[in-house]
C-alpha cells in the first residue's frame, strides 16, 4: 500500500500527455501515487488549508500532499501562482516557488547570474519616467532589446535600433502603465542558441534553435526552429552553474555566443523547459526518458525525506505525551 501521494500539473500538448503517463507509472513502481491534472484554478484556500474540489472526485486538502509538481507554463495564471506560493510554505514543490518566481523575472535572474559571475547581456532597469537614461543608453549601445520582465516564448520582445524606434515605442509602453523598463544590449550572434536541460544538478541534454527568416528571435513560438547540435562542455558547465545559483530543480538554460566579446552568454533561465516533442525526436533529439528518470528520482528523494521527518516528529510527540 502506498504511503506517499503527490499532485501533478503537467502540460498536455506536444506529447506532454505521454510524458505524464510514463512518469506516473514510474512513480507508482516506487510506491508513489499521483493525482494528475491538478490545476490550482479549481482550488480555494480556507482556514489554513488549500482545498481542491473537482467534479470527478471528492474534495481533498492539497496541503496534505507529500509534494506538488507544477509544470505548465502556458496555462499559468496569477491566481494559480498565488496559491503556488502559499502551498510551497507547507509542502515541497518542484520547482520551489522561490526559484520559480526568480526565473520568471528576467531582471532578477540577470542580476543573480551576474552577481555570481555568470555572463549575461548587459542590461539596464530604470523607472518608467527616466527617459534620460533610456536615451543615453541607446546612444551608447546602438541597439537594444526591450523585454517584459515576466514574459516568455519571445512574446513582447522589441528590438530598438535607433532613437526614432525608441521614441515610437515609449508612448505605447506608457499606455501599459509599466512601473519600470528593462532593456538589454543587443548581442551580435549568429541567430542560433543552445537550449540546455538540467535536472537535479545534472546535465540531461541539449539542442539548438535558429531564428526564422529575417527574425532575430530563436523562440519556437516566434518562428524559430529546433535542430540537433553538439553541445560544448563549456556551455554545459555554464548551464549547470546557472541552474545552481537560481536554485532550480529543473531548468532550461538558453545560451548564445557573443561574437564581439567572443564568449558565451546566458540569455534566459527557464523553470519549465518543455520536453522533447515527437517532431523533435524524429530529427535525433531524444532524451525524454533520461529527463523523466531524473525527475522521478528527485520526487522519490524529496518525498522520502519528508516522510522520514514527519515520522520522526510523530514519534517525538508520542514520547512527549507518555513522558
Amino acid at each position: 500500500m502506498s504511503n506517499r501521494k503527490i499532485g501533478m500539473w503537467l502540460y498536455q500538448n506536444g506529447g506532454g500527455d505521454v510524458i505524464q503517463e510514463k512518469m506516473i507509472n514510474k512513480l507508482k513502481e516506487r510506491g508513489i501515487d499521483t493525482i494528475p491534472n491538478l490545476n490550482l484554478r479549481y482550488a480555494v484556500a480556507k482556514n489554513g488549508h488549500i482545498i481542491c474540489d473537482r467534479k470527478e472526485e471528492s474534495k481533498f486538502k492539497l496541503d496534505k500532499l507529500d509534494l506538488f509538481f507544477s509544470y505548465n507554463a502556458g496555462e499559468q495564471t496569477q491566481y494559480q501562482m498565488y496559491l503556488y506560493k502559499a502551498l510551497n510554505r507547507v509542502i515541497p514543490m518542484i520547482n520551489s516557488y522561490e526559484a520559480f518566481e526568480l526565473t520568471e523575472d528576467k531582471f532578477h535572474t540577470s542580476f543573480v547570474l551576474r552577481t555570481n559571475g555568470i555572463q549575461t547581456a548587459d542590461y539596464k532597469l530604470c523607472h518608467r519616467d527616466d527617459s534620460y537614461h533610456l536615451n543615453k543608453i541607446i546612444k551608447k549601445w546602438d541597439r537594444m532589446v526591450y523585454k517584459p520582465t515576466d514574459g516568455w516564448g519571445g512574446v513582447g520582445l522589441t528590438k530598438i535600433e535607433n532613437q526614432e524606434t525608441l521614441d515610437m515605442l515609449m508612448p505605447f509602453l506608457n499606455q501599459m502603465d509599466l512601473r519600470y523598463f528593462y532593456v538589454e544590449k543587443f548581442i551580435d550572434y549568429d541567430n542560433t542558441d543552445f537550449r540546455i536541460d538540467i535536472v537535479d544538478g545534472q546535465f540531461v541534454g541539449g539542442y539548438g534553435r535558429k531564428a526564422g527568416g529575417s527574425d532575430w528571435r530563436t523562440n519556437v513560438t516566434s518562428g524559430g526552429s529546433v535542430f540537433a547540435r553538439d553541445i560544448p562542455d563549456e556551455v554545459i558547465q555554464i548551464a549547470l552553474k546557472a541552474a545552481k545559483v537560481t536554485e532550480l530543480d529543473i531548468a532550461g538554460v538558453d545560451i548564445i555566443y557573443d561574437r564581439k566579446k567572443e564568449e558565451y552568454v546566458v540569455l534566459e533561465v527557464n523553470g519549465i523547459p518543455a520536453f522533447i516533442t515527437p517532431e523533435q525526436e524524429k530529427i535525433g533529439i531524444d532524451y525524454n526518458d533520461k529527463k523523466i528518470d531524473l525527475i522521478v528520482d528527485l520526487i522519490d528523494r524529496k518525498t522520502t525525506k519528508l516522510k522520514k521527518n514527519t515520522n520522526n516528529i510523530t514519534k517525538r510527540n508520542k514520547l512527549e505525551k507518555t513522558a
